[in-house]
């Protein structure tokens, strides 16, 4: 059984991938699979999320106060995040309401 850091690392993984995947997929019109250029984006995404020191506390990696990512590829994630944000609602309904509630759940137990 997982315990609440280990699915909050999971849960992270799985909607940095969906946007991802869903920017891929309208910019460089790509199918399932990522191109080389996303891959590569959403593999260094993880390897942050799993060496993550502040995972237990924080709610997004925009509230952090260590930015961990590379200039590079912090604008490369920004710009993902600000076209697949507003859309993810409409392609991944769910996912978008469980990372609320994971969301509110982080700060009321850390306030």
């Amino acid at each position: 059984m997982y315990n609440s850091v280990q699915l909050k690392v999971i849960h992270e993984k799985k909607v940095i991938g969906e946007m991802i995947a869903l920017y891929c997929r309208k910019k460089h019109g790509t199918g399932k699979n990522l191109c080389a250029e996303c891959a590569e984006l959403y593999a260094y995404a993880q390897d942050k999320i799993d060496r993550c020191r502040f995972i237990e506390k924080k709610t997004f990696c925009s509230a952090c106060t260590v930015h961990c990512y590379s200039p590079d590829m912090r604008t490369r994630v920004k710009t993902v995040m600000r076209f697949s944000g507003p859309r993810m609602f409409l392609y991944h309904p769910v996912l978008v309401v469980k990372h609320i509630l994971v969301t509110l759940k982080m700060r009321k137990r850390y306030d």
